[in-house]
């Protein structure tokens, strides 16, 4: 019995994963732990924020704040899969993952990050719609196909990630399984394999090159057309109304596919592991942080909801 208890702990801890997380900066993991639990409080309530202040207003119930809404709450979603885990290895120092979780969270991060890229497309499409078609506006983005619409995100966002889940799974891993870098992510888990994993890059490589880049050729066709609508306007109030709605949006792209390309469109060796940890920290941390605070600061309509929701607070206040 005893031989078989230690026989299965030793398979058990085989399984597992080593994150390396932030290793040549372990002395400043108490002061990282409090920025990260900081920023991660700040986007978690920022985001909710945002969600109920569209859900409590009438006049916010549009097509163009139902996708924000969506939004909101994937990035919820999104910095809840990677923060949680990195912060406890900064206390307990605890590094090891289970095979399971390291693959779930994998899957998650890659479905999540896939199914943004495919609502900003669609929230372009909503915009083009706005601006280039307003007197079919309502009737073409109504709350069914607006619905239909985000579930498509959704669906095809976590249907494409199956993909390299599946073909990293089937990968043998060997030695060590130390993972440069604070979750698990496709590069890192791949250069642990015993075997030639070019298929496996090249697999991976196609289907979220075609993830980014569809949607993205999407948004640049759509702006395209946006563009050239707000230049024939007469009106410069018009031509300034009609920018501000898409201001906050292409803010918001610019920020997630900027920082998404660097890491896995740069060319291999191109830059440090290092350098990649810092850049993974911009679009899977600190731009669930921002989206809110774009909206919300570059948005009229919400600033004054948010005006709203603050005076009513007060005013309970100070009656009671």
């Amino acid at each position: 019995m005893w031989a078989i208890s230690i026989t299965k702990k030793n398979q058990t801890s085989f399984d597992d994963f080593f994150l390396q997380g932030f290793a040549n900066i372990e002395d400043y993991s108490l002061g990282l732990f409090f920025i990260f639990l900081f920023t991660y409080l700040l986007t978690l309530s920022g985001n909710m924020i945002i969600v109920l202040i569209v859900r409590l207003h009438l006049h916010l119930h549009t097509p163009m704040y139902f996708f924000i809404t969506n939004l909101s709450l994937l990035e919820i979603w999104y910095i809840s899969t990677t923060v949680p885990k990195l912060l406890d290895t900064l206390v307990t120092h605890d590094k090891r993952v289970s095979f399971h979780w390291c693959f779930a969270q994998l899957y998650m991060f890659h479905g999540l990050g896939m199914t943004e890229c495919a609502l900003l497309a669609v929230m372009s499409f909503d915009r083009y719609m706005a601006i280039c078609n307003p007197l079919r506006y309502n009737s073409i983005m109504n709350g069914r196909r607006c619905g239909l619409l985000a579930l498509l995100c959704w669906t095809y966002g976590f249907t494409s990630a199956t993909i390299p889940l599946s073909f990293t799974m089937m990968v043998p891993f060997c030695g060590l399984r130390h993972i440069d870098h604070y979750f698990c992510d496709l590069a890192p888990l791949l250069s642990l394999a015993c075997i030639n994993t070019s298929l496996n890059a090249t697999v991976n490589g196609c289907v979220i090159g075609f993830a980014t880049m569809f949607n993205f050729i999407i948004i640049i066709i759509m702006y395209i057309n946006i563009i050239y609508s707000i230049v024939k306007m007469r009106s410069n109030t018009g031509r300034i109304k009609a920018f501000s709605t898409c201001s906050s949006h292409i803010t918001v792209v610019i920020l997630f596919y900027s920082t998404a390309f660097t890491v896995y469109a740069s060319p291999k060796g191109l830059h440090s592991v290092n350098y990649d940890k810092i850049i993974a920290l911009v679009y899977a941390m600190f731009t669930p942080l921002l989206n809110p605070i774009i909206y919300s600061l570059r948005n009229k309509e919400v600033k004054k909801a948010l005006k709203r929701i603050v005076t009513k607070i007060s005013k309970k206040s100070i009656v009671q």
